[in-house]
């Protein structure tokens, strides 16, 4: 007579784990709704999320029509546009990460020109900071690396690029930048110059100079570059940066002024 055998404890926990697995499998399977979805499919609805500001949705569906539709041009569409999408919910780092990924694994691509602008794009808005838009504090007053990224990545666009759609508007962020960049090498000489700090003032000065010659920002350094010679009683060099400004900018109001007395806004303690 051959009696059932019953599976030891051990064995029917491990049973009903599997059972378990295998049942959690096959709801989430019921459940994802785009499973037998064709790509084309999946990109015309995350299309629609996005339009309908639903970008949560959008960026799920992009990111499933990437790894569905991979190696295909389909492919590297929706990876721009779930780039877009977290750049629009704030996601900046990651948008930039795959935006990186983009650009390095399809270098070749009809979309790289976009890639390369919205790569500086993200970058040029981050430049203004989570400040910015409480205290409208100076873009010059701030940190500039996000903005020195958003300048290569504009300028890899338009000397790369020339012709796309995208090139001048980017020449002209290209100039918002620099015009950004040496506001602010100004802003630190300013700094150093109300405090005394004459020597970091006249080296900060002099590099917005000799990098950012062609900005509105000169004349002030140049400025800055005068007075700070004529507090540390050098009196050939204060004579050469004189000269200079004053064949640049002729009757310029820095010197007899003195630095400039900005407005000062709430937050600034000095």
């Amino acid at each position: 007579m051959n009696l059932l055998r019953l599976p030891s404890p051990w064995n029917l926990r491990g049973l009903v784990l599997l059972v378990g697995i295998v049942l959690g499998a096959c709801s989430s399977a019921t459940l994802d709704e785009t499973s037998q979805w064709s790509p084309e499919k999946l990109y015309a609805e995350a299309k629609e999320e996005a339009a309908a500001g639903n970008m949560e949705r959008a960026i799920k569906l992009y990111e499933r029509l990437e790894g569905r539709a991979a190696g295909t041009p389909l492919a590297q569409q929706a990876q721009l546009e779930r780039a877009y999408a977290l750049y629009r919910t704030g996601e900046k780092s990651e948008a930039l990460a795959v935006l990186e990924r983009f650009i390095k694994l399809n270098p070749s691509s009809p979309g790289i020109d976009y890639a390369y602008y919205l790569q500086g794009l993200v970058n040029f808005n981050d430049s203004k900071g989570v400040l910015g838009g409480i205290s409208d504090q100076d873009l010059s007053e701030r940190d500039q690396q996000a903005s020195r990224d958003s300048y290569q990545s504009f300028k890899q666009l338009v000397d790369q690029f020339p012709r796309s759609v995208y090139a001048e508007d980017a020449q002209l962020r290209m100039n918002h930048i620099v015009n950004s960049l040496a506001a602010y090498e100004v802003h630190v000489a300013r700094y150093y110059f109300r405090r005394g700090a004459y020597v970091a003032a006249a080296n900060r000065a002099q590099y917005a100079v000799q990098e950012f010659q062609y900005s509105p920002a000169a004349e002030e350094a140049l400025a800055i570059l005068v007075m700070s010679y004529d507090r540390l009683g050098l009196p050939e060099l204060r004579a050469d940066a004189a000269r200079v400004l004053d064949k640049n900018f002729p009757n310029s109001p820095f010197v007899a002024q003195g630095l400039s007395t900005r407005k000062r806004s709430w937050w600034q303690v000095w």
